[in-house]
């Protein structure tokens, strides 16, 4: 199995200038990469809360939204997150529920999202899964790390589902 090197992503955000044009202000490697103890690795790209998109003003160290500390996985409440999760092979899944909608997109390589029971689907780069609020965990069987890019919606928690008592991380 290949050694899982710790995610590298660069991240580019467009604005505009002080005239209106349409510029790019900020284009740089993430060094907000963390590397789980599952050895896992992943970088928050973009955090927002219901009333704020924040398409005005700088990104700066103060004011990128890659850099504001959450509570969990989940996006404040009525907001959103977007983040690059690196799969490294051979580990096994963080099973775990949100009260989201979640939008996954398998970059890079493959790996199986696990549910309740036995169930589970396999996912190649160029699939995409809208999860929903589910108890569920992502794992790599392979050999090579997945990349994938995840935006979590905050939504209503499900009106029924087994592990309430495992708590939303």
């Amino acid at each position: 199995m290949a050694e899982a090197k710790p995610l590298e992503i660069r991240r580019v955000v467009t604005g505009h200038d002080a005239d209106g044009k349409a510029v790019i202000v900020d284009d740089k490697m993430m060094d907000n990469v963390i590397v789980m103890p599952s050895g896992h690795s992943g970088a928050l790209m973009w955090v927002a809360d219901p009333d704020d998109a924040h398409v005005n003003g700088p990104v700066d160290q103060d004011e990128d939204r890659a850099y504001r500390k959450l509570p969990g996985i989940a996006p404040p409440a009525g907001g959103h997150v977007f983040r690059i999760l690196q799969l490294a092979p051979g580990k096994s899944a963080f099973m775990h529920r949100t009260n989201t909608i979640d939008y996954a997109i398998v970059l890079q390589g493959a790996c199986v999202m696990k549910l309740d029971g036995d169930e589970e689907v396999a996912m190649n780069a160029g699939d995409v899964m809208v999860q929903r609020g589910t108890w569920h965990g992502w794992e790599n069987r392979g050999d090579e790390p997945c990349r994938l890019a995840f935006i979590l919606i905050s939504s209503e928690a499900p009106e029924k589902y087994l592990h309430m008592e495992d708590g939303t991380p």
